[in-house]
């Protein structure tokens, strides 16, 4: 009968651990498992996983050259006016007045990167834009739907 105090794990389940550097008895003394001579066999050899053997790495065989605007680049929110038009049809948004605040507090939008709206889609209200960057085709559609941007 088994008890909490005398459990053990089935037969097969665990074995035991490779001792290793114990004697030719072990069957895995002598080398160790490490082999024969060379950097590996050594104490202490940590190669890491770039290094190619002392042939030319890749990061430097690779030509560089041309400029990367990754480091300047500004990075927006993009916020397309059909979005914009289906959170006024739910209801979820005001149409009167859209800043940034109002749009991140609503969720249509989320916290960190400036916001830019771009013109996909269309606008039926006439709405006003606080603070919020736009594309120039943008400011015509919401000019036309009888919208102001301040």
């Amino acid at each position: 009968m088994k008890h909490v105090g005398n459990l053990t794990y089935p037969e097969g389940a665990r074995h035991k651990k490779k001792r290793i550097g114990r004697g030719q008895g072990s069957g895995r003394g002598g080398t160790s498992t490490r082999g024969h001579k060379g950097q590996k066999s050594r104490a202490g050899s940590s190669i890491p996983s770039w290094f190619e053997g002392g042939q030319m790495p890749l990061n430097r065989r690779v030509p560089k050259f041309g400029f990367s605007n990754h480091r300047f680049r500004n990075n927006f929110q993009v916020l397309n006016l059909l979005d914009l038009q289906r959170f006024i049809d739910s209801g979820k948004l005001d149409p009167k007045e859209i800043s940034q605040e109002i749009l991140k507090s609503s969720g249509l939008i989320s916290s960190g990167l400036p916001l830019k709206v771009l013109a996909n889609g269309e606008l039926s209200q006439a709405s006003n834009f606080i603070g919020i960057k736009l594309s120039a085709s943008a400011v015509e559609k919401i000019q036309s739907a009888g919208g102001s941007i301040a």
